[in-house]
């Protein structure tokens, strides 16, 4: 296609400057030829008139390559803005990529941010999906005072807005999470909770990993603002673990979120992260929900040769007990006996992290179970005393500390 007859040329002009530099026998010889390559593009976009799309494209590769590789670059922005304003995607692309890399809000002359974030505005308002990503990434990469306060309304509109393609809800998720955290006031948390329940609804599990991203950056600065999300938190973990009996559906989530047969983990985990913020539900249904999701995932989640799957798995686990044990003597016993049972196999392990974890959390977990339910591990701490990895002797002493008391105080 058009694009791919584009692009190959582009790629052996970019292939045979980028060999002639890496092929400099020493820094001078590089330096001359960087500088040689920076005065030619002067003079070509001195000539700007005469320049057509391959060729700007082409030296605006060049300039961000060289610019990468630790050199300044103090030409060349506004053709890569005029890039930008491009109807062509396969402009703007560049366009873009050259202003996010180049271009720093605290250190770029007001007039070129504010041209900068005028074609940003502008293409965030277009009715193009392929436009709006390319100007919400380059937000996200720039963010900055300068910018936050700009852009921050149009952000927030995409994300919300029905008629959002899911890219966009995704990128404007993540976006808007960034510009959060460097300008922690261009969100109302009292404005934002009710929005961001309807879109714990949305049923793509890619917008609503996204979106959970953002509800735990959010509620991590304000908890109590967002504590009325908890019921639709829960509801998206019981679909996820033990399926939607509402839609009469057997899978759980669409077959390319299942990660080595388990569905969607990192969504699992962000939800069990963000209900770790708050106490256990006071609806009895809620919690009755909560503590079937918790079993579900203790009890049927099993050993593997997969060291991905395993990886995963563990994640979920982890989160799971670490909920339990933030919910302390409130949560159902059952439960902590099940999660105490699974620390015992964890801290048997030979892999050292899973190990550390999991002398970590029991001795957190020994702190409401009392000795008792913990001392029939303690053969299997004290052989981790003896472990090569230093933090895994000090977790091992930490549980030991925990654990201590007058019966056992001598073997100890």
């Amino acid at each position: 296609n058009n694009f791919e007859t584009m692009a190959q040329p582009i790629a052996r002009g970019l292939h045979n400057f980028i060999s002639e530099i890496r092929n400099s026998p020493d820094k001078e010889a590089e330096l001359k030829r960087v500088e040689k390559e920076l005065a030619n593009i002067r003079s070509k976009f001195t000539q700007s008139g005469n320049l057509n799309s391959y060729h700007k494209k082409k030296y605006i590769w060049k300039l961000v390559y060289i610019f990468v590789l630790g050199y300044d670059v103090d030409f060349g922005h506004m053709e890569a803005i005029g890039l930008m304003l491009s109807t062509k995607y396969s402009e703007k692309t560049v366009g873009y990529a050259a202003v996010a890399l180049m271009v720093h809000p605290t250190e770029a002359p007001e007039d070129l941010m504010n041209t900068v974030i005028s074609a940003i505005k502008q293409d965030l308002a277009r009715h193009d999906d392929a436009a709006q990503c390319l100007a919400l990434a380059c937000i996200a990469n720039m963010s900055g005072s300068t910018v936050a306060p700009q852009v921050a309304s149009s952000v927030q509109r995409l994300l919300v807005a029905q008629d959002s393609h899911v890219c966009v809800k995704k990128k404007a998720a993540l976006c808007l999470l960034r510009l959060f955290r460097t300008n922690p006031e261009c969100v109302t948390h009292k404005e934002w909770a009710p929005r961001l329940s309807s879109l714990l609804e949305q049923r793509h599990l890619g917008v609503l990993m996204s979106v959970m991203s953002l509800v735990l950056g959010l509620a991590s600065r304000s908890p109590s603002d967002y504590e009325g999300l908890v019921p639709y938190v829960i509801h998206n973990l019981h679909v996820l673990v033990i399926g939607d009996s509402n839609a009469g559906k057997s899978n759980k989530c669409r077959s390319d979120y299942y990660y080595y047969s388990t569905p969607a983990p990192w969504l699992q985990v962000k939800l069990l992260k963000f209900l770790q913020y708050y106490g256990v539900p006071t609806d009895k249904t809620q919690t009755s929900t909560l503590n079937a999701c918790l079993g579900r995932i203790i009890s049927s989640t099993g050993a593997s040769e997969s060291v991905n799957k395993s990886n995963a798995d563990h994640a979920l686990l982890f989160e799971a007990v670490n909920l339990i044990v933030h919910q302390g003597l409130a949560s159902e016993e059952v439960l902590r006996t099940q999660a105490l049972t699974l620390l015992g196999r964890f801290i048997s392990v030979r892999e050292p992290n899973i190990r550390y974890i999991g002398l970590q959390t029991m001795a957190r977990l020994a702190q409401l179970e009392g000795n008792e339910a913990i001392k029939k591990h303690e053969t299997t701490v004290l052989n981790n005393l003896k472990d090569a990895d230093i933090s895994v002797r000090r977790r091992a002493l930490d549980l030991l500390f925990v654990m201590c008391d007058k019966n056992n105080t001598q073997n100890i």
